[in-house]
């Protein structure tokens, strides 16, 4: 029954989603170009957004049309994240599978993990220059603090009678991790990967608000320069469109590991 309730739900939360949408959009009409109520310079009107969306879109702006920008900030995005899955979710399972290795590396992230990513971004330019690089580290201590916490917190969670059990009908170690310890992590690590994700894009923003040549990050700082609030609004819709399909496709990812938690 589950299963077949599923797309009747999905369904309805799609119409309940594009009925609030909707509903602000003709909010922010009546509020600026119906009544008026506030200033251009604060809030434009629809139509002013939608001039912006064609100018980006047909000549571009700040160097590059809206599909370029979003792509080049899209494959930082990819770059930093998948670094930080690599990095992270090992050092998380190691760190929750061994007291040992725990003992030895938590002082250091504790000491490092307070630090916000952005207050790194003047150092990463010294070292990496006002390239991609640099960018790409910045997006990566962002999303490795998410990765290594949950995939932790998922090893710690995991039934210690499950891995008794797998250690009684005679499983080794490499096994045990690998068909109990892992797969009972799995949905904390696939939350520190929403997490990571989600701060990514926020990290990303930021960091090309200096520096940068192409991404949605330069076009939200040269329309802040130029004092063009449509094209601002377009720049955060665009990172908020992009960041979505992200997540969208990390949720499908998602399903497809952990099969089991469709029934459910």
């Amino acid at each position: 029954m589950a299963l077949r309730a599923a797309p009747w739900w999905i369904s309805r939360a799609v119409l309940v989603g594009s009925a609030t949408i909707i509903g602000m959009l003709g909010l922010w009409w009546v509020a600026t170009s119906g009544l008026r109520l506030l200033n251009p310079l604060r809030l434009p009107a629809p139509i002013e957004v939608w001039a912006a969306l064609r100018q980006i879109l047909d000549s571009g702006y700040a160097g590059a049309t809206l599909w370029q920008h979003a792509a080049h900030s899209i494959g930082l995005v990819a770059r930093g994240f998948a670094v930080a899955v690599i990095t992270g979710i090992p050092l998380g399972l190691l760190m929750g599978w061994s007291r040992r290795a725990e003992a030895l590396i938590n002082p250091i992230f504790l000491l490092l993990r307070p630090i916000p990513a952005l207050a790194w971004i003047p150092l990463a330019i010294v070292w990496f220059g006002l390239g991609d690089a640099g960018k790409v580290f910045v997006i990566w201590l962002t999303a490795f603090v998410p990765c290594v916490i949950n995939a932790f917190s998922g090893v710690r969670n995991v039934e210690t009678i499950l891995i008794a059990a797998a250690r009684t009908q005679g499983a080794s170690t490499a096994q045990v991790i690998r068909h109990v310890v892992i797969p009972g992590a799995m949905p904390m690590i696939f939350t520190g990967l929403r997490l990571s994700l989600q701060a990514s894009w926020t990290t990303l923003v930021a960091a090309e608000l200096v520096g940068a040549f192409f991404g949605l990050g330069r076009v939200l700082n040269i329309a802040g320069q130029d004092i063009f609030p449509g094209m601002i609004i377009v720049g955060m819709a665009a990172v908020a469109v992009c960041g979505a399909a992200t997540t969208w496709l990390l949720t499908l990812l998602e399903r497809r590991v952990l099969i089991w938690r469709r029934a459910i």
